[in-house]
């Protein structure tokens, strides 16, 4: 396994001036790092280390509530679409997607995930960020966020606030990425208005599940549009660039952002750009780093939370590639946003069919 120097690309410049020419620079290099790795790291001055500080504090002490009382913010009557959804309730895509099944039989021996035989033992929380839609025909994926009783004061304004930060930081990626294909600015950030975009962070209990080999989250790619995450204090996510089928440990430096591919740019790509495969595992440096958090940060819960937020294609646009690109009907066929996202759900075992 080796360790991947993700590129790089600088938000703050193509915010400074759009039309210049190291502006436009950017904007390619975002196209061609999400065509060649699934992924790329973004530097964006609005966004910091302290926000993302106390964001996952909140986390922390949330998710170390007893089982019971989380539990009543859970949504399970809409595929836990806001809220809290429980560990061991979301399954691994591959357990039911023979393709995927089939990308794990062609890797090398030693590039290939571990292999659950379950749900993931992580939790998650969604909170809606963005306006919702007047009218939908998927009400099930625009609900009203959840605001857990113990948190009542600080909740919203914590998680809206850095909610509202990551969504504007992926919008601008998403420009970036338009202007990068030659296509009009407003492209991609235009069908994600009204999307059910989620502040998602996920969750999983170092004291009960911090050995060696554990897989927090199996092998899989995200629904969604574009995914942002901020640093987290355990390392062990795994990624599997396009440009290779090497398992690669990822290294977020300070005050940058990581950004994955999801399937509904795939899906608007014809492929061009391919969903980025990826699991999150208990390795030595997350071993190394729950050592040092016991010893720097000795009274505060041990779990490890993901900074996470997912860009949505809105669930009553149709999904289907943008002429620019070569389309294939058969592996990206018309189709409403919230029906790919139900689709999805239901592989996972969040949704009924």
């Amino acid at each position: 396994m080796t360790t991947l120097s993700l590129p790089i690309v600088d938000l703050g410049i193509y915010l400074k001036n759009k039309n210049d020419p190291l502006a436009i620079i950017e904007c390619k290099n975002t196209a061609k790092a999400l065509k060649d790795y699934g992924a790329l790291l973004v530097k964006d001055p609005r966004v910091t280390e302290a926000d993302n500080s106390t964001f996952i504090d909140l986390m922390e002490d949330y998710f170390d509530q007893p089982f019971e009382v989380k539990l009543k913010d859970a949504r399970p009557e809409i595929g836990y679409q806001v809220g809290v959804t429980p560990e061991f309730k979301e399954e691994p895509k591959c357990h039911r997607d023979p393709n995927c099944q089939s990308i794990i039989d062609q890797m090398p021996e030693e590039s290939r995930p571990l292999i659950s035989t379950g749900p993931d033992p992580k939790w998650r929380f969604f909170w809606r960020i963005g306006d919702l839609p007047k009218e939908t025909k998927f009400p099930q994926l625009n609900a009203e966020p959840v605001v857990p009783d113990s948190f009542k004061d600080t909740w919203p304004t914590i998680m809206n606030q850095r909610g509202n930060q990551m969504h504007q930081a992926v919008v601008g990626v998403a420009e970036m990425l338009s202007v990068g294909f030659g296509l009009p600015a407003n492209t991609f950030p235009d069908l994600t208005k009204y999307g059910p975009h989620l502040l998602a962070p996920t969750a999983t209990d170092l004291n009960k599940y911090g050995k060696l080999g554990v897989i927090c989250a199996g092998f899989h790619y995200d629904i969604n549009f574009l995914t942002i995450h901020g640093k987290s204090r355990f390392p062990g996510l795994h990624i599997w660039p396009r440009n290779g089928s090497v398992k690669t440990q990822v290294h977020v430096p300070e005050g940058h952002l990581l950004v994955q591919a999801g399937k509904q740019l795939e899906w608007l790509t014809g492929g061009e750009i391919t969903a980025g495969y990826h699991e999150v595992v208990v390795t030595d440096a997350t071993l190394q780093a729950i050592k040092n958090a016991k010893i720097t940060r000795p009274n505060r819960p041990l779990w490890r939370i993901s900074s996470t937020f997912f860009l949505h294609v809105a669930s009553d646009n149709m999904l289907q590639p943008l002429e620019i690109f070569n389309s294939n009907d058969t592996l990206y066929p018309p189709i409403f946003t919230g029906d790919q996202i139900k689709r999805e759900l239901e592989l996972i075992s969040l949704m009924k069919a």
